[in-house]
This record gives C-alpha cells, sequence and structure tokens, in this order.
C-alpha cells in the first residue's frame, strides 16, 4: 500500500512539473460548467465569466500582464461552449487558433480584487473570428484592460460554421473603427515582414 502510494505521489509529482496541470483542471471545470449552464442561442451575445485576482496571478501586488492573456484563453473557450460554435466545428472537422492579440491595460487589478470579463464575437471575415474581452472591476465598474483577438479558423471558415449552427446565412456585424485600424496594421505588419524576407520577390520570379 505505501509503496503504491509512493508511486502515485512521483506520478503527481512528474505531471506538476512537467505539465501545467491547473490549466488543463480549470479547462475540463469551465467545459462541465457550460454544459450545466443553459446554452446561449445569440452567437454575437456578449458573455461574462467572473473571477479574482488570487496570489498567483499577482506581479507586484497587481496581476501579472500574462494572467490578463490566461483569463482571456479560458473565457473563450467558455464562450463558444455555451454558443455551440465548439460543438460546430468538431462537427465539420475544424479547428480555430490565436493568430493575433492586442491587449490595452487602463488601470491594474490589485490582489483580492473582483472582476468580470466579458467576451463577444465582435464580427468574422472569410478566415478568421474577431472577438472582444473586457475586465471590467466589480469595485467601480472600470473597463481595467481591454483586448482584441483575431482567431483564424482551419479546415472550414466563420460562414460555414454560424451557418451550420444557426440554419441560416447570418449577416456579417460592421467592423468598428478601432478594430479596422488594428487589422490594417497587421496587414501592413505582414506586407513589411514579407518584404523583408524577400517573399514577394521570390513570388515575382
Amino acid at each position: 500500500m505505501e509503496d503504491m502510494l509512493l508511486w502515485v505521489l512521483a506520478v503527481l509529482l512528474v505531471l506538476f512539473c512537467s505539465v501545467d496541470v491547473w490549466y488543463y483542471l480549470r479547462i475540463v471545470a469551465l467545459l462541465i460548467r457550460a454544459w450545466w449552464l443553459s446554452p446561449v442561442f445569440d452567437v454575437t451575445g456578449e458573455q461574462t465569466l467572473g473571477g479574482r485576482v488570487l496570489l498567483h496571478d499577482i506581479d507586484l501586488c497587481h496581476m501579472n500582464n500574462a494572467r490578463y492573456l490566461r483569463e482571456c484563453d479560458f473565457a473563450r473557450i467558455s464562450l463558444y461552449a455555451r454558443n455551440g460554435v465548439f460543438k460546430t466545428m468538431r462537427t465539420l472537422g475544424a479547428t480555430m487558433v490565436v493568430a493575433a492579440t492586442t491587449i490595452r491595460y487602463r488601470r491594474p487589478l490589485c490582489i483580492g480584487e473582483a472582476f468580470e470579463l466579458r467576451s463577444r464575437i465582435v464580427t468574422w471575415d472569410e478566415k478568421a473570428f474577431y472577438v472582444e474581452q473586457r475586465f471590467v472591476s466589480c469595485k467601480d465598474g472600470m473597463v481595467a484592460a481591454i483586448m482584441f483577438c483575431k482567431q483564424s479558423v482551419l479546415r472550414s471558415s466563420p460562414d460555414k460554421i454560424l451557418q451550420h449552427l444557426c440554419q441560416r446565412k447570418v449577416e456579417v456585424p460592421e467592423f468598428p473603427e478601432e478594430l479596422q485600424h488594428w487589422i490594417n496594421f497587421m496587414s501592413a505588419s505582414s506586407q513589411a515582414l514579407k518584404a523583408e524576407s524577400g517573399v514577394e520577390e521570390k513570388k515575382s520570379e
């Protein structure tokens, strides 16, 4: 019995040292929560996930910059699980990857402070969904940080996913001005990097 216990402890030690176990446990918890809660039928509707700044989140008594991105990962998983996008992607054999993110920090979230993470699909194009995520302090209602995320769809497209999910053609919402500025920046950056590496020259030869 003692040998078995030692083996279990050793396996757990190896897992916690080599894999971010808490990350995957939280994903499982989010999926169970999404399954338990009622589905969200408005694909572009805002969804809210509550949180609080804990000791393992902090950097000099406020939330570490990288933790914001991690929390956004979890919130997007909950968003897609509840609005049916995940299930539809599995049906179509599609998947998504983060192609780009930009985040603006407006004020720190301090240790112990409660917040709401509000996420919504803003719009989409032929290749990707664009998601807005806001960290709203429960103390004063201020938007402490705001992030845009571009999630590229592989082996399908946003239009096909939403048409299969909603059983109709879904009209693409307008691109907000600030989001369009960010998309223009990414396009200019991509062109500059291609020119720098000589990709455009090779294509023209």
